[in-house]
């Protein structure tokens, strides 16, 4: 694989803006592990080798178990994921994947006992933003493991 044109070198001005609306992420309501998974099941929905490396490496160096990670694919059916964790991924799924009819009443209520509305308008923000770098990533076929030393991603162990 090899990447199609340095985006970030094009557009300077818009990547530096979506950096910082991603960074702002960070200070949301929504708790760090839950990022992670969100991270990774979109990524692996769309398809996004490069975003799926990143985000499995950050989630190790925060401390997620690797069982767990193995399973954001199949979190449906394991007991590894508390409700509100179920209730961020599905959120995910149906908003990576938007239903023609849109957004089912049954889904954003099940969603809604686990997450108050800030949450879940911070969790939706969140949700755009790695679709959006996934279809960045995607596009231009950025390569898995480019950026680990600039990230701090070598610090997790995964090679």
């Amino acid at each position: 694989m090899t990447q199609r044109i340095d985006y970030q070198k094009q557009s300077p001005e818009l990547f530096k803006k979506f950096v910082e609306f991603s960074m702002a992420l960070r200070h949301s309501t929504i708790e760090e592990s839950i990022h992670d998974l969100v991270n990774i099941r979109a990524s692996q929905i769309n398809g996004c080798a490069f975003c799926v490396d990143m985000h499995v490496k950050e989630a190790t160096i925060h401390g997620e178990r690797p069982l767990r990670l193995h399973h954001v694919a199949i979190w449906r059916e394991s007991t590894l994921f508390v409700p509100r964790e179920r209730a961020a991924l599905a959120w995910t799924e149906i908003l990576t994947q938007l239903p023609a009819q849109g957004v089912p009443d049954d889904v954003y209520e099940r969603v809604r006992t686990q997450l108050s509305e800030k949450e879940l308008s911070d969790l939706t923000f969140l949700v755009m933003s790695i679709n959006a770098w996934n279809r960045v990533s995607v596009g231009f076929q950025t390569v898995p493991g480019s950026y680990d030393k600039a990230l701090g991603l070598d610090k997790s162990g995964l090679y």
